[in-house]
């Protein structure tokens, strides 16, 4: 499988997690691999000019949702954002328990964290 751009839009009390979906395709075992086009400071001066051209430059959005993600103004914009370039989305249960979609997500599905969820998203793109 080619390598692809992924972008991840998470809430920022979510970056461990983050982190650790991320590192996850590391692992020898991990049947996908993609390139993490996340952006990790946000709210400077440009950064919606810069998460767009992210999301532009990339295959497709992965959305880590998690009970911050209603709050999460930065998160949610993102994923407005890859709904309005038109990029596929899928977001992510990343606590258990938790499963209220956001408005923001459209019809892109919401799926648990497992190897084969987000390998089958990866492959599609």
């Amino acid at each position: 499988m080619a390598n692809k751009i992924v972008f991840i839009a998470f809430a920022k009390e979510d970056e461990r997690v983050r982190d650790l979906f991320v590192g996850q395709r590391k692992l020898g075992s991990t049947p996908y691999d993609w390139t993490d086009m996340s952006v990790k400071n946000p709210y400077d001066s440009d950064w919606k000019e810069r998460v767009r051209s992210r999301i532009r430059r990339s295959d497709g959005v992965i959305a880590l949702i998690s009970s911050s993600t209603p709050k999460a103004t930065g998160q949610l914009w993102e994923i407005e954002c890859a709904r309005e370039e038109g990029k596929p989305l899928l977001g992510i249960w990343i606590e258990d328990g938790y499963r209220t979609k956001p408005a923001q997500m459209g019809s892109a599905p919401c799926k648990d964290w497992t190897w084969k969820n987000v390998g089958d998203f990866i492959d599609q793109l």
